[in-house]
């Protein structure tokens, strides 16, 4: 018997969508919107769009498999694959994790870099805002309801502050909405293509799988009574979708923006505006006819050069609060996939620092994606894990299409940064680590379609999944 919507459910379960929509919100998320506007204008939206929507399909996948069995993500891999594959699971998970954090936090440092005037160096932001992350993550002993908050605060900080820059520089509606609903980029090429691919890469983030389905367990639900876990689902699903409608509106915003003020500008345009304004940062842009090319800092800049101070520092507001949600949701899926070789090992103070020590490139990041979004699949498929809850053949079909369109895209950025390190030495340790990495993503993959249905590729045995997939001790994957 389905039950009527209530709003006051609705509130009960509204938390962790807000939650994991802060990495499409994250600064690396800000800096592939602001380039996608200056390169390709309004014609890339509906690309911003797409993405969103895979996303929002992937993470019920996630919120599902927590909200049924009662388990994350890590701890389900930890159950169900063996010994030695989990292990490597584990490491690529958390070389993904130090990745995205990284990013994060030099965002962070970057608007309080900007908001100092530049007094404060990028490696002094790097420690504040490792210190406030501490001070802040302490709100999850006064209840996890009020870290919700915080995070919702600081979701409505970028909100207000990207929304200011998109009242200010008015952008075209008219050309906004052919953007978002005409899949067509005419006139574009090479860099626009590559920008294409960057907004996939950048809004489908590894971690954030394990993250949703660990903060779902965050609700009390009778997972004995199958009307309650229905129920928990349905208004997961209704949750993520407004929380991740919330973020689309606001990528909005930052690719509308640069979209409307700087697409076709050049380093001469932009610098004799700067020059004009006696801005200090004028020498960010040499006077040339090459195309500008921005990131977040050179976007607050350049903001600042055409629309006065305040767009500037509001600019940078903004970005901190992307930068420090952003930090504190990478450090809690760090924590909960930490606690899972030897639980309750590191507190969430010790794995902050961990996942804040190492500065990893961008690629390591994008070539963990198959780690989280082939295990979330596979267990999802899974009766003996999902029971009546398993995804059903449009599921199965549908995320296997779409995983590996996502983990095509994200490995085009991986060979094309190989391709660019212009290096012998380093073109055979890239070829060694590149069959070692693709030989357990077929396993992986292998484990996930033998899932899907596709009992032949068993060996001819007459094992079942749960025993492919399962260790030699079999541990149960019930909850207590």
């Amino acid at each position: 018997q389905q039950s009527c919507f209530s709003f006051r459910k609705l509130w009960a379960f509204t938390g962790p969508g807000f939650l994991m929509s802060i990495a499409y919100l994250d600064p690396g998320n800000i800096e592939s919107d602001l380039q996608s506007g200056a390169v390709a204008g309004f014609k890339l939206l509906w690309v911003l769009m797409l993405a969103t929507l895979i996303g929002l399909l992937l993470q019920r996948l996630a919120a599902r498999l927590g909200v049924v069995t009662g388990l994350h993500l890590a701890e389900v891999c930890n159950r169900q694959y063996q010994k030695a594959p989990r292990i490597i699971l584990w490491l690529m998970v958390e070389l993904a994790i130090i990745g995205s954090d990284m990013q994060e936090v030099i965002g962070s440092a970057i608007a309080i870099n900007l908001l100092s005037m530049g007094k404060i160096p990028l490696w002094g932001g790097v420690l504040i805002t490792i210190a406030d992350t501490f001070v802040f993550l302490f709100l999850d002993k006064y209840g996890l309801r009020k870290l919700e908050a915080f995070f919702g605060f600081l979701i409505t900080i970028m909100a207000l502050t990207f929304g200011y820059e998109y009242i200010t520089v008015r952008p075209n509606q008219e050309k906004l909405l052919q953007g978002l609903f005409v899949p067509y980029c005419q006139d574009c090429g090479t860099p626009q293509l590559e920008q294409a691919v960057g907004i996939v890469g950048a809004v489908i983030m590894p971690h954030n799988m394990y993250l949703h389905s660990a903060l779902v367990k965050s609700r009390q639900v009778n997972r004995a009574n199958k009307r309650e876990v229905r129920e928990a689902n349905k208004y997961f699903f209704i949750e993520s979708c407004i929380a991740l409608f919330v973020s689309f509106i606001i990528n909005i915003f930052v690719v509308t923006v640069f979209a409307e003020a700087f697409f076709e500008k050049n380093n001469a345009d932009v610098n004799a505006v700067c020059v004009n304004a006696s801005s200090p940062h004028s020498s960010l842009f040499p006077n040339n006819n090459q195309t500008l090319e921005v990131d977040i800092y050179k976007g607050g800049a350049v903001l600042g050069c055409y629309f006065g101070p305040a767009a500037l520092y509001i600019w940078a507001i903004g970005i901190l609060a992307a930068g420090q949600s952003s930090t504190m949701t990478g450090t809690y899926s760090g924590q909960f996939v930490m606690e899972v070789p030897a639980p309750a090992c590191c507190p969430i103070w010790a794995v902050s620092v961990l996942t804040q020590s190492e500065l990893f490139p961008l690629f390591i990041l994008l070539s963990q994606l198959p780690f989280a979004l082939i295990p979330v699949l596979t267990f999802t498929s899974l009766p003996s894990v999902m029971n009546d809850f398993a995804n059903g053949l449009f599921w199965r079909i549908g995320g296997g299409v779409l995983i590996l369109l996502i983990c095509s895209i994200n490995m085009y950025f991986v060979v094309d940064y190989v391709m660019s390190l212009n290096h012998v030495a380093l073109y055979v340790g890239a070829a060694v680590l590149s069959v070692i990495y693709l030989s357990f993503v077929a396993y992986l993959s292998w484990l996930c379609l033998i899932a899907l249905g596709a009992s032949f590729l068993a060996c001819g045995t007459r094992v079942s999944v749960t025993r492919t997939l399962l260790s030699e001790e079999e541990p149960s994957h019930s909850p207590k």
